[in-house]
């Protein structure tokens, strides 16, 4: 990691978004890095709900033995598919278990399955850490922004500041780590990649605040949007008047 850009985004951001909190990173590692492995715990399950210790500045570390959510391992490509019968699970349920009602047939939510292709995860352990917590030794893949609806309309025009087309950010459909890890690392693979706007899955919800969403970029992206920060909306009136209301309270 470049130590002089760490800090560069964090002077940017403390000048055009205040008081708003800073992103978290992630990364496949083969190493801890600084990280702390938490061992798997019966009580937790929703990955979502951890990273809120991340955006308060802890890191973690995980691999396929302490990750509880199967659809997380899924997403983070430790796994490939899911559970027998997760397509009944996905939509009305069956004599077995309770659907939670995402997709209106079976049949349905198995072609979406099938559409879901494996990451391969590069290496063992998935970093997540916050971007002041970074190190020359980290490389981040992914940036994740936990942010509140005037963060995310400063996010989402920046992100489409240089864009040929109005798509610049996407929604799809999926868990709430699919929409953070897996749908942006899909595009860290493409030559014209997109930001990915997220947390709509209403499991995930709980785990973070009630006005919050995500905005998540590869890590190319995100430095194509920070050196475009000082020539962009960032600098009119226009963004002042939001900025000051971003200032006004806590993120």
């Amino acid at each position: 990691m470049d130590i002089k850009f760490r800090d560069l985004f964090i002077e940017k951001w403390n000048s055009y978004f205040g008081n708003a909190e800073l992103p978290i990173t992630f990364a496949y590692s083969s190493e801890i890095d600084g990280a702390v492995y938490r061992e798997r715990d019966k009580d937790r399950s929703c990955l979502i709900s951890e990273l809120m210790k991340v955006r308060n500045g802890e890191n973690f570390a995980y691999d396929i033995n302490n990750i509880a959510c199967g659809g997380a391992k899924r997403y983070l490509g430790y796994v490939e598919g899911m559970r027998p019968g997760f397509e009944y699970f996905l939509s009305y349920g069956n004599e077995d278990m309770e659907g939670e009602r995402y997709k209106c047939t079976p049949e349905l939510a198995k072609t979406f399955q099938e559409r879901i292709v494996t990451l391969p995860a590069k290496s063992r352990y998935s970093i997540f850490k916050r971007w002041d917590k970074l190190t020359e030794n980290d490389e981040p893949e992914i940036i994740i922004f936990f942010a509140k609806p005037d963060v995310l309309s400063g996010l989402f025009t920046l992100a489409n500041f240089d864009q040929r087309d109005e798509h610049g950010v996407i929604a799809p459909f999926g868990a709430g780590c699919g929409s953070i890890i897996y749908y942006p690392y899909l595009e860290s693979t493409k030559d014209e990649q997109k930001c990915v706007l997220g947390m709509f899955d209403v499991s995930a919800r709980p785990g973070v605040q009630d006005n919050v969403l995500t905005f998540s970029a590869p890590i190319k992206r995100f430095e194509e949007m920070v050196s475009h920060m000082d020539e962009s909306f960032l600098i009119t009136n226009s963004w002042t008047k939001v900025r000051k209301r971003i200032n006004s309270k806590k993120g």
